[in-house]
């Protein structure tokens, strides 16, 4: 089967782009192949729509909270709030958010999926820092228009399988949690190479605890101090392992959802 991990920006470039590592599983062994960047989004959409059977873990936020839905009155279940939020074009998006913070307490701005709390991730309502936000706004409305299959969202292309991925999650779950990354040439230390070196052995030496799969990957994809390509990779680990596991992932998230999972077996120990 093919894997891909695809680590995503809301804005892709050369300078940035969208980082894919191909892999491919063969019973309990998962095998990096090759790595791929998609400078655009043209390039991702074609990925998406490419003929299966393949599956893949994505790093950005499928869905919003459901509070959140609620309460602004976007209609419900996902592919129809997520076609809404793509009917507002990034700026009306932008401004939907903003709106909704602008006039509530302080707290009570930004709401979390109940597997962001699990995963000590961010609100998916959030534009500025990481702007997983305008991640979820371009990656969602691509999801929902390529007809892949979202397990517990959208019943598409069985042959074409995407899973939320979040690599952070799995890289604490490898040696705790140590920044082992930065997007500024600046701030990328020795230290940073260290703990990636670090996630990269601990995944090949526990994998099997942890994943229930042996992987094998190269340790040049540590090389890069943005961190993309070791979070692709991660993101492949993840798809495997919910793909592997997915009818026990259901029963626990139930067949369908709102707000969507995120595929670790970490925050499955909470259920």
């Amino acid at each position: 089967m093919k894997v891909f991990g695809i680590d995503f920006t809301s804005r892709p470039s050369r300078r940035k782009p969208i980082t894919c590592a191909i892999c491919e599983l063969e019973g309990d062994v998962l095998t990096f192949i090759a790595l791929e960047t998609f400078a655009t989004f043209a390039p991702f959409e074609d990925f998406l729509s490419t003929g299966g059977p393949w599956i893949a873990g994505l790093d950005f936020p499928f869905g919003q909270a459901q509070r959140f839905v609620e309460t602004i009155g976007w209609p419900a279940p996902w592919p129809d709030y997520v076609r809404y939020a793509g009917s507002l074009g990034r700026t009306g998006f932008r401004s939907a958010l903003d709106g909704y913070r602008a006039g509530r307490d302080l707290g009570d701005k930004e709401h979390r999926r109940r597997f962001d709390v699990l995963a000590g991730s961010i609100s998916p309502q959030k534009l500025y820092g990481v702007p997983v936000g305008l991640m979820f706004f371009e990656g969602a409305q691509r999801l929902l228009s390529s007809g892949v299959s979202v397990p517990g969202l959208l019943p598409g292309d069985p042959s074409r399988v995407v899973f939320e991925a979040y690599p952070g999650i799995a890289a604490r779950s490898l040696v705790g949690r140590f920044s082992y990354k930065n997007d500024q040439t600046r701030k990328q230390t020795t230290e940073h190479a260290k703990v990636r070196q670090a996630i990269h052995r601990a995944l090949l030496e526990t994998g099997r605890r942890i994943y229930d799969m042996d992987i094998v990957a190269p340790l040049a994809l540590t090389d890069d101090p943005s961190g993309d390509r070791l979070d692709a990779l991660l993101c492949a680990v993840q798809a495997a392992w919910a793909w592997r596991n997915l009818d026990a992932c259901l029963e626990k998230t139930g067949q369908s959802s709102t707000e969507g999972w995120i595929a670790d077996p970490a925050l499955f120990k909470h259920f």
